[in-house]
């Protein structure tokens, strides 16, 4: 068997000059310290949009994206197609714990400061990615064209159009018109499973290859340390096997959720009922949908929605931009600075969270 393998690995090799990458994954390390924990999240995250995407494929295969036959479809899927419930299940599952790691992977890498030079194209390529993310989430929310996704489309859109100037162009490119249609599920549905993913796609392989070429960012601690001192692991196979079997791991995880808290459809959206008592968005937009309930109405001469829109999005800004505001002085009070924002921003995420779930 053996002579065989190698004789399918040399007629590889030959071709694609496979030995070139076996020899930069044997010579490649890992540094192995504290907070190594927090290097596993990228990995997990990537997991999960593979599985997004597999999943999301076989959905595509019985999908309808209409007005008049999302919904149908998706109970098809639901109660006719073999496993179908199931896929469904794992698909809305995954997407909630890819922005949850996603969510924890960009935390860590900020109070790492990893950063900082030589990796700022790194982490804008990364911050991309998520905002993509929030993308999904939303571009995917209204396709079962269910009752809770028609409104909570309704309501989202309807913040976005209170932007001065942008907002209106914006509203109607994102509804088809003035009003959540047909017209808006088929095109958020082509945003959903075409526009960004290529994009998405095309982030992550350049994300990829900076990591590679890059390498795992290092704590100042374990820099200032003899290299004696330095423990390492090899990336191939060590690391990698660690990685398969967290992901092993979140693959039961996802199998769990998904069998005894499958995810239900609901009722069929009538865009002529009235909208139901206590429409929330999805818990990763909770917390800025619940501040914008405590902005009063006006401010000065500003409308409270869209200050707290402004605020939002220059908040956004500034997070993205981070690695050219904070410089490293001499005695370190910018890093004690950084950290204690980003302490807040956490905190104020988590409290407003909680208080939009149990409002």
């Amino acid at each position: 068997m053996k002579p065989y393998l190698k004789k399918i690995y040399d007629w590889v090799d030959e071709r694609v000059e496979l030995q070139d990458l076996v020899n930069f994954m044997a010579k490649k390390y890992v540094p192995v310290h504290r907070h190594s924990i927090w290097y596993y999240f990228g990995g997990v995250s990537l997991f999960l949009f593979v599985i997004q995407v597999i999943t999301g494929i076989l959905l595509l295969m019985y999908y309808k994206g209409s007005e008049e036959l999302a919904f149908e479809s998706i109970q098809f899927i639901m109660s006719k197609v073999a496993f179908g419930w199931l896929i469904r299940s794992i698909h809305s599952w995954t997407a909630n714990l890819f922005i949850f790691t996603t969510l924890v992977h960009m935390f860590s890498v900020f109070f790492e400061r990893a950063y900082r030079k030589p990796r700022e194209i790194t982490w804008l390529s990364g911050m991309m990615m998520f905002f993509l993310l929030l993308g999904f989430g939303f571009t995917g929310y209204l396709l079962p064209w269910n009752e809770l996704a028609f409104f909570a489309t309704k309501v989202g859109t309807e913040i976005t159009g209170a932007v001065p100037v942008i907002g209106k162009p914006i509203l109607e490119f994102m509804r088809g018109g003035d009003n959540v249609t047909g017209a808006t599920l088929s095109r958020l549905f082509g945003f959903h499973v075409a526009v960004l993913p290529g994009i998405f796609t095309i982030l992550l392989g350049t994300h990829l290859i900076l990591v590679q070429r890059q390498g795992m960012s290092e704590p100042h601690e374990f820099k200032n340390k003899p290299h004696a001192e330095q423990k390492t692991m090899p990336f191939f196979p060590n690391f990698i096997l660690r990685d398969l079997t967290l992901w092993l791991i979140v693959l039961n995880l996802l199998a769990i959720l998904a069998v005894f808290f499958p995810w239900e459809l609901g009722k069929k959206a009538d865009p002529f009922a009235s909208a139901p008592a206590g429409i929330k968005p999805e818990w990763y937009f909770l917390f800025m949908f619940q501040s914008l309930k405590y902005i009063p109405a006006k401010v000065f001469v500003i409308d409270g929605e869209v200050l707290g829109i402004l605020l939002f999005g220059a908040a956004g800004l500034l997070w993205m931009l981070v690695p050219f505001w904070d410089y490293k002085s001499s005695r370190g009070e910018q890093s004690r600075f950084v950290t204690y924002i980003g302490l807040f921003v956490v905190m104020y995420i988590i409290l407003f969270t909680i208080l939009g779930w149990l409002a």
